[in-house]
């Protein structure tokens, strides 16, 4: 390996990395606020780069099949608890959320009629279209256990995964698509070829952590946000609703999940089933940054990246071995620092 080729590795490296940042953030983000390791979130990236591509074949994608299964389950629950509650007052609210606002985007997709659009009108259907699929799972499936346990929480999220990606089996097939790119610019520095895609990549990447930044320091929203993760029954106590936080968490999730499909569409075939490996290499990122911290998260991706890039030219079907094995020594050094601090506060006690 040569400056060269090493140089055009770390550029695809930081390129992945940068998409692993997102779902890195976004699984942090659902996470601190509800708890729920959201196993499903590569599906829903999945999801948006295989919409895309339907879109692009002038094809009515199964994803509004999808959005339209939760919507009448999630509706039908939250009935059901309203009226069980005395609450009917609030079952217009019910119907705006869960049935009229999911169904824009679909009735979108129907006026269409799998004409070909201008590529940035495809790219906001395909976003509109997936944006709602993890706050309806959440209403489905992770709120009617928001108190119990964390394994719980980890064995229902995997569960949901098996579920939504046997059906994007079903809605998309099991051939695989890959989305045209969403600029052809070229940039040549030296010997070095840096593609305009990459550069999107890591622009939106740059741009969407600075937007969480600006949204948790900023706004009251985010400021409740981060109250709920702190604590959610002092959170309760002061007026926030942490199953309004829960659903903001995993609303602004589906947007970086929708987000880092399109940014990934035209550099890798996906299939129905990519997502769950993107979640988990993205899930080391996270890890890295002890699912709590934004930045270091942020950089554990990157470092994924990186490392999936010179692993996969050293040998590239060991890559996946190579990335996973990484969050052993990394898992060793959290619980030894983790068992650390628990001898010190038993020790504070004692004293």
């Amino acid at each position: 390996m040569n400056l060269e080729i090493a140089l055009l590795l770390a550029q695809d490296g930081i390129a992945n990395g940068a998409i692993y940042v997102l779902v890195a953030l976004g699984t942090v983000l659902i996470f601190t606020v509800t708890r729920v390791i959201f196993v499903p979130f590569g599906d829903i990236a999945a999801y948006a780069a295989l919409t895309l591509a339907s879109f692009q074949l002038e094809r009515t994608p199964g994803t509004i099949w999808l959005v339209m299964t939760l919507a009448g389950l999630a509706l039908a629950m939250e009935v059901y608890t309203l009226l069980r509650r005395g609450e009917a007052h609030r079952l217009p609210m019910a119907l705006l959320h869960y049935a009229v606002l999911p169904l824009i985007p679909i009735a979108a997709v129907w006026i269409v009629g799998g004409q070909r659009l201008p590529m940035a009108a495809e790219i906001a259907l395909a976003l509109a279209l997936v944006m709602p699929i993890a706050p309806l799972l959440y209403r489905i499936a992770f709120r009617p256990l928001a108190d119990a346990p964390v394994l719980v929480l980890l064995i229902v999220a995997l569960a949901v995964h098996f579920a939504i990606s046997g059906l994007a089996l079903l809605f998309f097939g099991p051939e695989g698509f890959r989305t045209e790119p969403l600029t052809r610019a070229m940039f040549t520095i030296g010997t070095i070829v840096i593609t305009g895609q990459s550069l999107l990549i890591v622009g939106a990447s740059i741009v969407f952590g600075l937007l969480l930044f600006l949204f948790f320091g900023r706004t009251m929203a985010g400021k409740a946000l981060r109250a709920t993760a702190i604590n959610r029954t002092g959170a309760r106590l002061v007026g926030i609703r942490p199953a309004a936080a829960g659903e903001l968490a995993f609303l602004l999730a589906s947007v970086l999940a929708g987000t880092s499909g399109i940014l990934i569409g035209p550099v890798a075939t996906l299939y129905y089933d990519s997502g769950f490996i993107l979640g988990l290499k993205a899930f080391v990122g996270a890890i890295i940054g002890g699912l709590v911290s934004y930045p270091v998260a942020a950089l554990g991706a990157v470092f994924v990246g990186l490392l999936e890039s010179y692993a996969s030219f050293w040998n590239s079907s060991l890559k996946e071995v190579v990335v996973f094995a990484s969050l052993i020594p990394v898992l060793l050094w959290r619980s030894l620092t983790f068992a650390h601090l628990e001898d010190e506060d038993e020790a504070e006690d004692a004293a």
